[in-house]
């Protein structure tokens, strides 16, 4: 897998292992970095929210080649699977955790902005952080249906 693939999926996807009934339920308003969020690709969604006083985010749905790709990278069940994991906020607007790329099965370290009300740019980043790869996600009302 090439290295832009691999920083494009760990901005692409970002969760890991928790069942779905572990997912928050907070209203977005109670934090604004909490809410339904898309990827860039409309492949992934995922549902931000509180796990303990860290931020964290679990899928809540993938199309059938996002959801192939992690079953070939050893990811079973990409739904209800944390992307984003124990982010810890940095300062206003900005967190700090760690990524899991469910295609590569594997974990990064991982930067959230949250840069307006409807956008966070998620930055993965490898060997360090010496390469790193960002993604603008955008904010959805609902779960696709589809």
């Amino acid at each position: 897998m090439s290295i832009f693939r691999l920083a494009a999926t760990a901005a692409a996807l970002m969760l890991s292992a928790v069942p779905a009934l572990a997912q928050p339920q907070a209203a977005p308003s109670s934090n604004p970095i909490y809410g339904i969020w898309m990827n860039p690709y409309n492949s992934v969604a995922v549902r931000t929210g509180p796990c303990g006083d860290r931020l964290c985010g679990w899928i809540v749905w993938a199309n059938q080649e996002a959801q192939n790709d992690a079953r070939d990278g050893g990811t079973p069940k990409l739904i209800g699977t944390a992307l984003l994991e124990n982010y810890r906020a940095d300062k206003p607007g900005n967190w700090s955790g760690t990524v899991f790329i469910p295609d590569m099965n594997r974990r990064f370290y991982s930067i959230i902005q949250h840069v307006g009300p409807d956008e966070m740019k998620v930055k993965g980043c490898i060997l360090g952080g010496l390469l790193c790869k960002s993604q603008l996600w955008h904010r959805i009302s609902d779960v696709p249906h589809a």
